[in-house]
């Protein structure tokens, strides 16, 4: 069982540090489904995996030149706070209660669905979006679209561990269309550290980490991540991304039907 934890936590590195996307989106369904961890324990212990993870993987995606700090500013000042928020919610309402578990497994399959669609129409979405500049949002517009967006990804990443990936990529594509595919990969990975070590806080704080399987999954995913972000350039993104969206919508079914 532990050397299939390790394998999952590289194949989910490489992927993320490839894309930007699929971490929450595959690990909390995987344990859920695959090795039949509870949906809270799913969610903190893999919210305490991407912000190691992906901390990895902004040092490899920074030695590429590929993060933009500002952004990744803007996108904290409202992540952050909205993260805290959530996690008291989940404190005050009970995290660890059967009914609020089933909440927790919708919630995921929800945000899978979500990223889905990000996921299939990011291309339409940037080409519309640069054949209709005037649409585009300029100055303090901008800056309050991305702080109110990370505020948005802030709750929904610390109820399902899901969003800062592909939806989160899928905004920046959105409000800052001139980016190349690395670089709001290497931003999205970058502004998702300290919202998942937030989130990952406040979970350690509800009891809802499975230490040893994080160690686990670590264990792969260091080496993964760091490998996926030094050859982010080199593999067909459709073609990656083709393929996680078809394994993500399966994943979302058999989350909605269970």
């Amino acid at each position: 069982m532990e050397f299939s934890y390790i394998v999952s936590g590289f194949a989910v590195g490489v992927l993320v540090g490839l894309t930007g996307v699929g971490g929450g989106s595959l690990m909390t369904p995987l344990l859920t489904l695959l090795f039949g961890v509870s949906p809270s324990v799913a969610v903190g212990t893999d919210l305490a995996f991407a912000s190691i993870t992906k901390g990895a993987g902004t040092l490899a995606h920074r030695f590429k030149g590929n993060v933009h700090w500002d952004i990744v500013k803007k996108l904290c000042l409202g992540a952050l706070p909205a993260a805290l928020v959530a996690t008291l919610a989940l404190k005050y309402f009970g995290g660890l209660d059967k009914e609020i578990n089933q909440i927790i497994r919708y919630t995921i399959a929800c945000s899978v669905l979500l990223t889905v669609v990000a996921l299939m129409f990011r291309g339409r979405m940037l080409h519309w979006i640069k054949h209709h500049p005037e649409k585009q949002l300029q100055g303090r517009k901008l800056t309050i679209a991305t702080i109110a967006s990370g505020a948005v990804l802030g709750a929904l990443v610390t109820v399902s561990s899901i969003g800062a990936g592909a939806i989160g990529a899928t905004l920046l594509v959105m409000m800052y269309p001139r980016l190349s595919p690395a670089e709001i990969a290497g931003t999205d990975i970058a502004y998702a550290v300290p919202l998942t070590a937030i989130a990952a806080v406040g979970h350690w704080w509800l009891g809802s980490i499975n230490w040893g399987l994080l160690l686990m999954l670590l264990i792969g995913s260091v080496p993964g991540i760091t490998l996926g972000s030094l050859c982010a350039r080199a593999i067909p993104e459709k073609v990656l991304r083709a393929l996680l969206a078809t394994t993500l919508t399966g994943v979302a079914v058999k989350l909605l039907s269970t």
